[in-house]
C-alpha cells in the first residue's frame, strides 16, 4: 500500500535548465528526512512547464537519487489521455515505483470520461496508479463511485491523493473502496482531520522543508500518539498556511532558497512571492524550524 508520507518535491531551476545537481540535495535530503516516497513533476514540480523530455530526466533522476530508499511516485497525469499513457509508460521505464494520476484539467469531462481516461493508463502500465482529485484546479471532481468502479476493475489502482478539502469525503471513500485502498491527504493542513476518518498520510509540500517534522506528526498519529500528533500540527500549522500564502510552489521555493536548498527560480506564469510574503516566510521559518 502507498501510505504514509510523500513529498512533493520541487523541481529546481538554475538559468532556465533543471539544476540537477540541487534535485540530487534535496531528494538525499527527502530520504534523510525518513519519509516513505517522493512525488517528482506534480503540481509543486512546476509539471505544465516542463517539456516531455525534462518530465522523464526529472523522474529518471528522482530513481536515480533516490537509489531505493524512499518510493518515487512520478506525476505523470495529464488532460490528453494518449500523454498520460505515454509519460506513464516512459516512467515506468525509467524506473519509476508508483504513478500520481490527476483528473484531466481544463477539459472537464464526465465521470464517465474520468473512468475510461484513468482505464486506459491502467491498461497501459504495471504500475501501481494513485489517483489525483483536485478540483480547486482541475474543475472536476472524481467521484466516490468512480474511483470504486476503478479500485474493482484495476488492481493497479490503489489510492488516491485527496484535496478537495472535504473530510466527509474520506468517509465515503473508505466505505466505498474498502481498507486495502489508500487514502492520503493533498493538504498538509488537513492531514490529521483526514486521518481521524480514515487516510493514512499526505503527499506534502511542507515535508520539502521540515520533513522530520511532517513524518513524526504523521507517524504519532498512526500508532495512536493522538495529542504528540496534535502538538506537532499546532506547531507546524504556520508553515503549512504561510506555503501557500502565494500560488504554489512559489512559496515553498521561497522557502527553500532561504534556507539554502536551492534558488528561488520558477518558470513562467509562475512568478517568485513578494518581498513582504517572503520576509513572512523567513519569520515563520524561524519560528517553526
Amino acid at each position: 500500500m502507498l501510505t504514509g508520507i510523500y513529498t512533493a518535491v520541487v523541481t529546481p531551476f538554475r538559468n532556465g535548465e533543471v539544476d540537477e545537481e540541487a534535485f540530487r540535495r534535496i531528494v538525499e535530503g527527502q530520504a534523510k528526512g525518513g519519509v516513505d516516497g517522493i512525488v517528482p513533476v506534480g503540481t509543486t514540480g512546476e509539471s505544465p512547464t516542463l517539456d516531455h523530455d525534462e518530465h522523464i530526466r526529472v523522474i529518471e533522476l528522482a530513481v536515480k537519487f533516490a537509489r531505493g530508499r524512499v518510493t518515487v511516485m512520478a506525476g505523470t497525469g495529464g488532460n490528453a489521455t494518449a500523454e498520460a499513457v505515454e509519460l506513464t509508460r516512459a516512467a515506468e521505464k525509467v524506473g519509476a515505483d508508483a504513478t500520481l494520476q490527476v483528473a484531466p484539467y481544463y477539459n472537464k469531462p464526465t465521470q464517465g470520461g474520468l473512468y475510461e481516461h484513468f482505464a486506459a493508463v491502467a491498461r497501459a502500465t504495471r504500475l501501481p496508479i494513485m489517483l489525483y482529485s483536485i478540483p480547486g484546479r482541475c474543475g472536476v471532481e472524481i467521484g466516490v463511485d468512480t474511483c470504486a468502479r476503478l479500485a474493482r476493475d484495476f488492481r493497479t489502482v490503489v489510492g488516491i491523493k485527496e484535496a478537495g478539502g472535504n473530510a466527509d469525503r474520506v468517509s465515503q471513500l473508505r466505505a466505498a473502496c474498502g481498507p486495502r485502498f489508500s487514502i492520503l491527504s493533498g493538504d498538509d493542513s488537513l492531514t490529521l482531520p483526514f486521518m481521524s476518518v480514515g487516510a493514512q498520510g499526505v503527499v506534502s509540500v511542507a515535508s520539502n522543508v521540515a520533513p522530520k517534522l511532517v513524518c513524526k506528526m504523521v507517524r504519532a498519529f498512526a500508532a495512536g500518539e493522538a495529542r504528540a500528533a496534535q502538538r506537532l500540527h499546532a506547531r507546524l500549522y504556520p508553515l503549512f498556511k504561510d506555503l501557500f500564502i502565494e500560488t504554489n510552489p512559489a512559496p515553498v521555493k521561497a522557502a527553500m532558497a532561504l534556507l539554502g536548498m536551492c534558488g528561488e527560480e520558477l518558470r513562467l506564469p509562475m512568478v517568485p512571492v513578494t518581498d513582504k510574503s517572503r520576509a513572512q516566510l523567513a519569520e515563520t521559518l524561524k519560528a517553526v524550524l
